[in-house]
């Protein structure tokens, strides 16, 4: 067995890419973390999603391809400049929504609201207000982080923080968690019922 992607890619990735390069953006979305992100997305006939982190939109690309014409996504990102490159490639899509805000703030904002996937491959939702993050698992949904094996990206001193977010989540009564060494490193966790 090989992890080669033997599925379509998203048609919306190549124009993605182009805006990814105009950009230097260095942070999108590896085709394994998306190739997973859409089969996830498939598993919630008429879901609600969250994203934490759009960056220039090419995981927003993987989950929408595998989201039911029922589905709805919102997705966040700080970066007005990252996030403007991800809505003229996706923003025609009705099932999404763009947020250029705080992540922390959007997640205040979105208190009481409950979510069948959330996938936070931002800081905020996964080293900063995870709580906040994982109130909004419906019962039965999924919370997805990547990025949990060491990368060229991090920044000094991050992989502490790392291995302390994985203590954590490990810990927690309330979730069911699996950790994955496929791509960048990944966490599966449901919210039990």
């Amino acid at each position: 067995m090989n992890d080669e992607i033997r599925t379509g890619i998203p048609a919306a990735l190549a124009p993605i890419e182009l805006e990814t390069r105009a950009l230097g953006f260095q942070m999108g979305c590896e085709t394994r973390t998306g190739a997973l992100l859409r089969t996830l997305a498939a598993s919630k006939p008429g879901g609600r999603l969250l994203e934490l982190g759009t960056g220039t939109g090419a995981s927003t690309a993987w989950l929408l391809d595998g989201m039911d014409a029922t589905a709805t996504l919102v997705t966040v990102d700080l970066d007005p400049a990252v996030s403007a490159a991800a809505q003229r490639v996706l923003g025609g899509d009705p099932r999404v929504r763009f947020i250029v805000g705080d992540g922390g703030e959007v997640l205040a904002q979105l208190g009481g609201e409950r979510f069948d996937l959330i996938f936070a491959d931002a800081w905020p939702g996964k080293y900063s207000y995870l709580d906040a993050a994982l109130a909004l698992v419906a019962p039965g949904g999924l919370y997805v982080i990547d990025d949990m094996l060491p990368q060229a990206t991090w920044p000094d001193g991050h992989a502490p923080r790392v291995e302390a977010l994985l203590e954590l989540l490990h810990h927690r009564r309330d979730l069911v968690v699996t950790r994955l060494a496929w791509a960048s490193g990944l966490v599966v966790a449901t919210r039990r019922a």
